[in-house]
């Protein structure tokens, strides 16, 4: 079967739906999503939107945190156009119906968190991602020209390479995509393209990110011939709870915004030692500091204490924390602290694109986490997640709408017939997966050992070769046998690891989230960004695998 429309967007966070919303009235919108809509990073986001929306603030302040955030990396344009235009992004939010919390006088209620040096975080008390899908989802199932095709995994990239006779790929015409429920592989062709897949949080063993966040968008770019940037910047939350849970349990920066103190089990404060600004430093700052108290008192976790606030003020600006720890963990943090560790959290780098989107293919965008727009440089601001997926997302539509106009994506419809059908391929011994499987774990321990938050040449050269071996044997593996989503995320999960490992092993210095203790960190201003071009970017008919 063929899925046909003008716009194919896969994935179902902010960005994907935020794009969607607009682009319907340009053509009709298909929407693949692996699980349910919902299931998406942005459905786990507690902390907010930052937006200089607050009287005393304005978009050059918010420029200046997230610049000092970045570690010197930043591209200034990006950030301009996401501070600026990114006030208007989330009043259009609030038109939508988005119930952000207000304070008594009816205002928005403005949080702060690290690095920031104005109250400007925009949230729905502390399930603001939830509250955000919640009404874009809403909105889009009623729309008359947007398609959800839910369990449905992308699979690769449609491009020159796969029409008869194979050709150099220069455009892109759509993607493969599973079905779940049927396990078959059918065809999604659209004028314009848009990766809006999330994070690939699932390389590590601990994250944050929900399950469908392995690295799919980055994975299926490369592929198809696209550069990626920067894919060493990968950010860890400092404060997730210490338990076991899949995926971990996010405390929000707000909570120290609002005034919680990390101190070690036996109730001594330490962030004073690692920055002025204490536990409101910015995050890769603060993992580093739980990290190095980690190891230097032996120690599994650091305590996160805000006990000392009014209960009914805490329990009123975090009934989701209060309550899911309560509730499902015995934890009332009105009266005893949070055990906490770092977690990966946010892939800072990702597919390289222009200000409107645009990706190295022709007709292809990425948007949002995916996406390396460079608003984030070596490490992003708190909040600023969110406001990237509703810039850059505004961006591609007006940027589409132009072409539209100019037909050029008419071009395109002649290479249609030539498109060869998708080759089932071998089914491959079930035994064969089970060894497979467990390249997952090693994937996973190598990251969180060699390539977590503190790293060494050493390390990043052992975790190189082994990950050369196991992505071979996934390759192996996946040429032989029929699709499955648990092979695909892994054949996406392995590809990007090596990725972010070659990306380490060529900066040669300690920067933001990038800290290796072979080299000393420098704050000097740089553009001298890491890009990974695939074999197709040079080769006609290679294959960046």
């Amino acid at each position: 079967m063929t899925y046909t429309g003008t716009f194919l967007v896969i994935g179902s966070g902010i960005a994907g739906l935020f794009f969607a919303l607009k682009a319907a009235r340009l053509g009709k919108v298909i929407i693949v999503t692996k699980d349910k809509p919902e299931e998406s990073a942005t459905n786990y986001a507690q902390g907010g939107i930052a937006a200089a929306l607050g009287e005393m603030d304005n978009p050059e302040k918010h420029m200046e945190d997230t610049l000092t955030a970045g570690a010197g990396l930043c591209d200034r344009e990006a950030v301009r156009i996401l501070v600026n235009e990114g006030v208007a992004a989330v009043r259009e939010l609030i038109d939508l119906g988005v119930p952000f919390t207000r304070d008594d006088s009816g205002s928005l209620h403005l949080g702060k968190e690290g690095g920031h040096g104005m109250h400007r975080v925009v949230h729905a008390h502390d399930f603001t991602g939830r509250e955000i899908e919640r009404s874009l989802l809403a909105q889009i199932v009623a729309h008359p020209d947007i398609q959800v095709l839910d369990r449905f995994m992308a699979v690769d990239l449609i491009t020159e390479h796969h029409f008869k006779p194979r050709q150099f790929s220069r455009n892109c015409f759509g993607a493969y995509i599973l079905s779940e429920d049927t396990g078959e592989i059918h065809s999604a062709l659209a004028d314009y393209i848009i990766l809006a897949t999330g994070g690939a949080g699932r390389v590590y063993p601990h994250t944050t990110n929900p399950a469908v966040s392995t690295g799919d968008g980055v994975a299926m770019a490369y592929r198809a011939g696209c550069r990626v940037r920067n894919l060493e910047f990968f950010q860890f939350h400092p404060t997730a709870l210490y338990r076991e849970g899949d995926p971990a349990f996010l405390i929000t920066e707000a909570l120290r915004g609002f005034g919680a103190v990390l101190t070690l089990p036996d109730g001594t404060p330490f962030m004073h030692r690692y920055s002025e600004q204490k536990e409101l430093a910015p995050r890769d700052i603060v993992a580093r500091a739980i990290d190095s108290e980690l190891k230097i008192n032996g120690v599994e976790y650091v305590h996160l204490d805000i006990s000392h606030r009014n209960a009914d003020e805490i329990r009123a600006h975090f009934p989701l924390i209060y309550n899911t720890l309560k509730e499902k963990y015995d934890i009332d943090i009105t009266r005893e602290p949070i055990p906490v560790v770092p977690a990966a959290h946010y892939m800072c780098g990702g597919i390289l694109v222009n200000y409107d989107g645009r990706a190295d293919l022709n007709y292809l965008y990425a948007i949002g986490e995916t996406a390396s727009t460079g608003v984030h440089g070596g490490n992003r601001l708190a909040s600023n997640s969110l406001l990237e997926g509703l810039v850059f997302a505004q961006r591609a539509v007006n940027d589409i709408e132009g072409r539209l106009r100019q037909r050029e994506a008419e071009a395109k419809k002649p290479y249609l017939k030539r498109l060869m059908p998708w080759d089932k391929g071998g089914a491959a011994n079930l035994a064969e997966w089970v060894l497979v499987q467990h390249d997952l774990k090693e994937i996973r321990s190598l990251m969180w050992d060699y390539v977590g938050i503190m790293r060494s040449n050493l390390r990043l050269q052992r975790a190189a070769r082994r990950i050369d071996l196991i992505y071979s044997e996934v390759l192996d593996f996946y040429n032989r046998t029929i699709p499955t989503r648990e092979i695909l995320e892994l054949r996406n999960i392995a590809l990007v690891a090596q990725l972010i490992i070659r990306s380490a092993l060529q900066r040669k210095e300690s920067r933001g989230l990038h800290f290796n203790t072979d080299y000393e960190e420098v704050r000097d201003e740089s553009r001298n960004d890491t890009i990974l071009e695939p074999l197709a970017f040079k080769n006609p008919f290679g294959e960046a695998i």
